[in-house]
């Protein structure tokens, strides 16, 4: 042992030399010590010591960027894209030492460095760098941009939308390398289209093709979604998938999984958790990764050197937001596609009235098959209406027709068969048998309902009726409005003993059922797939479905099932679909031809003439009705904007979760639509976004709720 150590080794001994040599250390540091969070005195950066930050604020009057000092300590990791903890909402006089100070604490995201700032005063500094990992890039900031200013939204609350939460284990965790791009893919069922296997030959040369999809019945579309993106892959480009719900999501993947082998592409999903979700995300932003499937959020995945975005079913109501600012994945993919100039790919078995305005606009092109392959491959559809029903006794006593019964016994000799009603649970909602006027309270209009299948009561009030009688005919017989899928199973489970009977629905939802005889309930959207497809579909109470009080009724009734029958086998193997409907209704007639291109077309033409949307666009304002009519003096709008109403907004029921679009318990709202001429779109999202920030700015405490494209306007 030496002499040092020895003397070390005493109690006391080098204390005085210690404390000096930290005193020498103190002296002699070129940065004092700052103020924690504040760096008071700490020196800034000295190349762009300014760091332009978009604060976590949504309020619409503070949606620009803030300009904060970098301090030299963070100026390494303070770099554009990363995110930030700032202080905000300090004022200009509390300044100390050319520093301002104050405020609470607030996440951001670096948008830029700067050399200077154009704000006169004090700045504040960065409290800190939350990351260094870059995760709002160029690309995806000037796309929530364009997507906050359509739906007349803040940039924060579309960032929100678009960069998920932070997971520290999964952003320290490197991302694999990226694998080579793939071999150009065979056409395979693509060549079942006329321009298929052009398309795909466009993509894998590295062009921008757009193209309306109309896909045909069968189980080939996930795999036809993943040829589309393995030639964008082959080209060295990145794909973006977008489809409804989880279901779809994992047929999807397990088809690109099939044709590009595992490690090509990511699964953004919420089922996936946020630690897997983050983690997948991050190897789409470092690029491991150039192909992306996943549901609503990942229409804003970070894709790099994107060649194509698709989104399936754009109709579905899973694909418009409920957050603010409501934005709609086929707008958001078609912004998309405009400003990265990559090919646009909007597919379903069904057609919008969006999606014919496409491919009239000529933005972009059909892709169809041809008639006969096309009545090869659909089911034949048979129609039940109301004189076959009014003249069918087994209809009469059972609901069911005597087609639908023979249908289901022929479809169950060779395969399950899918009976899809519009509802879960039993029938709580009644009408008259004879003219179905809905049944109404008499005290307070409220409907009318069965719960114990004896006696009726009020929905709203919780009067019991004892002398009901239509006030429309006088007759004093009820039936029930829409019969749900617990009473369809209990009816076909008596008919048919021998015959396993599922259920799918919100509550439990089946992903597939096996290739064997049985009977499958479903409500619309919660079909499972039947391995080898359905031998027969019963498509019940279509008149419930055509009667909503809603513009899109028969677009969305029609839409609910072609995807129905797309699950039941082609005519030449025996595949039948019967629907009891009206067969004089054009959604009905659509689906017997099977035709939803033709009936969004003509669909489209109507609201031309109409002026209703997707012609026009359209904004919603709801809210009191004297902040709405104090709202909408203000506003500033264009001079063609055409205000339709008010109309009265209904209240939510105490001790219920509120709807979309519902007003508070107890309060009086009401709505007003603004309708604008093509083109001027954007100017009505500039004025109800600016009068917004200026009501936000006065303290105004009433709410306006302002939504642009509202998916619902009765």
């Amino acid at each position: 042992m030496s002499s040092e150590n020895e003397q070390s080794a005493e109690p006391g001994a080098g204390a005085p030399e210690q404390l000096a040599l930290i005193r020498e250390t103190v002296r002699r540091a070129k940065v004092p010590r700052a103020k924690p969070r504040t760096w008071r005195g700490a020196a800034l950066a000295e190349e762009l010591p300014v760091a332009r930050v978009l604060v976590n604020k949504g309020v619409l009057h503070l949606d620009q960027y803030f300009d904060y000092a970098v301090p030299e300590e963070l100026d390494a990791d303070a770099q554009p894209g990363v995110r930030v903890r700032v202080r905000f909402g300090a004022g200009g006089r509390n300044v100390q030492g050319g520093r301002r100070e104050g405020g609470g604490l607030i996440d951001g995201f670096i948008v830029e460095r700067l050399a200077e700032s154009d704000y006169q005063g004090a700045l504040a500094a960065l409290a800190s760098v939350v990351s260094p990992e870059p995760v709002l890039g160029p690309d995806l900031l000037a796309l929530c941009r364009a997507v906050a200013d359509r739906y007349a939204g803040s940039l924060a609350d579309v960032l929100q939308l678009a960069v998920p939460p932070r997971n520290g284990r999964a952003e320290s965790r490197p991302s694999p390398d990226p694998l080579p791009p793939p071999q150009v893919p065979e056409p395979g069922t693509w060549e079942r289209y006329g321009q298929g296997p052009a398309f795909l030959r466009a993509l894998a040369d590295g062009g921008a093709p757009r193209a309306v999809w109309t896909a045909l019945p069968g189980p080939h579309w996930p795999a036809e979604i993943a040829g589309a993106v393995a030639a964008t892959l082959s080209s060295g480009r990145g794909a973006l998938v977008v489809v409804p719900d989880g279901r779809a999501a994992g047929r999807v993947d397990a088809a690109l999984t099939e044709a590009l082998g595992n490690g090509r592409h990511a699964l953004l999903t919420a089922d996936s958790g946020p630690e897997k979700r983050y983690r997948q995300w991050l190897a789409v932003r470092r690029g491991s990764v150039r192909a992306v499937v996943g549901t609503r959020a990942a229409m804003f995945a970070p894709v790099q050197d994107l060649g194509l975005v698709v989104i399936w079913d754009d109709g579905d109501s899973s694909h418009s937001d409920d957050n603010a600012p409501f934005p709609h994945v086929r707008e958001v993919l078609e912004l998309r596609a405009a400003q990265g100039r990559c090919g646009f790919l909007l597919g379903g078995t069904g057609c919008t009235v969006e999606a014919a305005q496409l491919v009239e606009s000529g933005w972009a092109l059909p892709l169809l098959a041809d008639r006969e392959r096309l009545r090869r491959a659909a089911p034949l559809v048979r129609t039940v209406g109301d004189g076959e029903l009014a003249r069918d006794g087994a209809a009469r006593s059972a609901r069911l027709p005597s087609l639908a019964w023979q249908t289901v016994r022929d479809g169950l000799r060779s395969g399950p068969v899918l009976v899809q009603v519009p509802r879960r649970g039993y029938a709580p909602r009644l009408a008259c048998e004879r003219c179905r006027t809905p049944a109404r309270c008499r005290h307070c209009a409220g409907p009318l309902q069965a719960p114990d299948q004896q006696d009726l009561d009020c929905a709203w009030c919780g009067r019991a009726e004892r002398a009901w009688h239509c006030a429309e005919c006088g007759s004093t017989r009820l039936r029930a409005q829409i019969v749900g899928a617990r009473r369809t199973a209990e009816e076909l489970g008596r008919a048919f003993p021998a015959v396993p009977v599922r259920t799918s629905g919100r509550d439990h939802i089946l992903d597939a059922v096996p290739d064997a005889p049985a009977l499958v309930v479903s409500t619309p959207g919660a079909e499972p797939v039947a391995d080898g497809g359905y031998a027969a579909a019963l498509l019940l109470d279509g008149w419930a479905m055509l009667g909503r009080p809603d513009l899109r009724a028969g677009e969305e009734a029609l839409r609910r099932w072609t995807a129905a029958g797309a699950l039941v086998r082609g005519q030449d193997e025996g595949g039948t679909v019967v629907i009891v409907a009206e067969p004089t209704e054009r959604a009905v007639q659509a689906l017997v031809r099977w035709d939803p291109a033709g009936f969004a077309r003509r669909e489209l033409a109507e609201r031309a003439e109409l002026g209703f949307p997707p012609v026009s666009r359209m904004a919603s304002a709801t809210g009191p009705a004297d902040a709405l009519a104090a709202f909408l003096r203000t506003a500033g709008l264009p001079p063609e904007a055409e205000i339709l109403g008010p109309v009265p907004v209904p209240s939510a029921e105490p001790g219920r979760p509120r709807r979309p679009g519902e007003a508070p318990p107890g309060e009086t709202w009401e709505r007003v639509l603004i309708r604008v001429v093509p083109g001027r779109g954007a100017a009505l999202a500039r004025a109800l976004k600016s009068a917004l920030a200026a009501r936000m700015a006065k303290g105004a405490t009433d709410p306006v709720r302002i939504r642009i494209d509202p998916p619902d306007i009765g």
